[in-house]
């Protein structure tokens, strides 16, 4: 078959990764200290170890001849696309990353990035959040991205404020009942 009626592309069209959030356009990738380590730890294991036990499995099964029924060259192809495309989402996220420590704020009561937030709707219901980058924010670890509806609505309030929330559910009142960051580490040198 030509491959002009494939869905292949050789360009980076692609370098998005699929299920990762895209920044706001033109906006910066703010990242912690934490999550700026952890990516790049990622990358440099991609690197240095996965990618070229890959390229030696490629290699070596290449060697055993025909390449169009060699499910172990054809596996080693297609993993070793997969990884060249996270080393490059994972590069072109790390060269726009603005490292932010949020112990800067420590002992601030107004939200900013890094904040854990408390915050209580309506109904009474209380929640706590900490605002962290898109790449590295968790739900299930109670962490929100600062670009999501929840972290926009909170930042540069106080505790005490009283924010409008716009939600699928529609559009409702949060109070934020406390504000914390990390305490400073000690001083490097």
């Amino acid at each position: 078959m030509s491959k002009a009626f494939t869905r292949e592309t050789d360009g980076a069209e692609d370098d998005d990764e699929i299920g990762q959030p895209a920044l706001p356009a033109g906006g910066k990738n703010y990242i912690t200290t934490h999550g700026y380590v952890r990516l790049r730890t990622e990358l440099l294991d991609l690197i240095d170890n996965e990618r070229p036990k890959i390229v030696e499995s490629v290699h070596w099964a290449a060697s055993n001849g025909d390449r169009s029924e060699n499910g172990d060259y054809l596996y080693g192809k297609k993993r070793l696309r997969e990884i060249d495309r996270r080393i490059r989402f994972l590069t072109k996220r790390l060269e726009i990353a603005e490292v932010v420590d949020p112990a800067v704020h420590h002992g601030n009561d107004q939200v900013f990035f890094g904040a854990t937030v408390t915050y209580a709707d309506a109904a009474g219901v209380e929640r706590t959040v900490t605002i962290q980058g898109v790449d590295e924010a968790d739900n299930l670890q109670g962490q929100v991205s600062w670009v999501s509806p929840v972290a926009r609505a909170l930042l540069k309030a106080k505790e005490g404020d009283v924010v409008r929330l716009q939600s699928p559910q529609g559009v409702q009142d949060i109070e934020v009942l406390e504000v914390t960051y990390p305490a400073p580490g000690p001083a490097q040198s």
